[in-house]
């Protein structure tokens, strides 16, 4: 490109001293080089502030915003992007971090070349806290596939996607009193005025964390799934198969020999998530 659009790139790291240095390099070791990097330190408490502090003094590229006291990661979200002036905007997560050094620069040009799209995801590389490879995953490409599964499970990934800034600001940003469906939320609010796109390539190493769910959160985010496959029916297809995942994850949730049960469930719900 010969005037390349700014970027901006927004992290809220809490607490990740262990994590955020290699989630920061994966950014700045993008081919994509006119990005605004704000970094947000949610009241951090350990040494996370002196790490991002370091990469400041290095890097002119990077703002760093700090919280006196943890608001929470959509709110810091929501803070960043609206103090942000780039054309587009991504995402990355503290303990996460990019695989491709060209992600970026293959999702703008994307962008670039298809004003009618408002996002571009892609997929993951599932990592254990050592960094062990889990699993890889892809999602539907095309805009028609993806608005059939969408209401399926979110199928992107916060850390992979770039999105329009104005196109955020059009449907009013994350939704702060949603909890962790956020992001899923602010993708479905996208969709009623954009189209979607999603690169067959793997864009990030997700980490997945076990054991720092309590029972509680799930059963919240479970509920606040179909509350959100409720509100968006009118919008996307495939309403009636979205509940009855839903139902069948709740009905998971309560079975109380749930690793026995586990290889039945995965095979109804492989048939009923079914990509089209």
């Amino acid at each position: 490109m010969d005037q390349q659009p700014l970027v901006s790139v927004i992290v809220s790291s809490y607490n990740r001293e262990k994590y955020v240095k290699r989630a920061i390099e994966s950014v700045l070791n993008q081919t994509y080089k006119n990005i605004e990097f704000v970094i947000i330190d949610n009241g951090s408490t350990d040494k996370t502030s002196e790490i991002i502090l370091e990469f400041r003094k290095k890097d002119s590229r990077i703002v760093i915003l700090t919280n006196k006291i943890n608001l929470g990661h959509v709110k810091s979200l929501n803070k960043g992007i609206a103090t942000v002036h780039g054309k587009y905007v991504a995402i990355i997560c503290d303990d996460d971090f990019w695989a491709s050094s060209q992600k970026l620069e293959k999702q703008v040009d994307f962008l670039e070349k298809n004003s009618d799209y408002v996002l571009a995801g892609g997929g993951i590389i599932r990592i254990d806290k050592n960094g062990k490879e889990i699993m890889r995953e892809l999602y539907p490409e095309t805009d028609e596939k993806i608005r059939k599964s969408i209401l399926l499970e979110c199928i992107f990934v916060h850390p992979a996607v770039v999105f329009r800034k104005k196109s955020w600001e059009q449907v009013g940003g994350y939704n702060e009193n949603i909890g962790y469906a956020d992001d899923w939320d602010l993708w479905l609010k996208l969709g009623k005025i954009g189209k979607f796109y999603n690169f067959q390539e793997y864009f990030v190493y997700y980490l997945k964390w076990e054991g720092n769910i309590s029972n509680r959160n799930i059963f919240y985010s479970l509920i606040m799934a179909n509350k959100l496959r409720r509100r968006y029916r009118k919008d996307y297809t495939g309403f009636r198969k979205a509940i009855l995942s839903g139902w069948l994850d709740y009905l998971y949730y309560l079975f109380p020999f749930k690793k026995y049960c586990r290889p039945l469930l995965s095979k109804i719900k492989n048939i009923i998530l079914k990509y089209q």
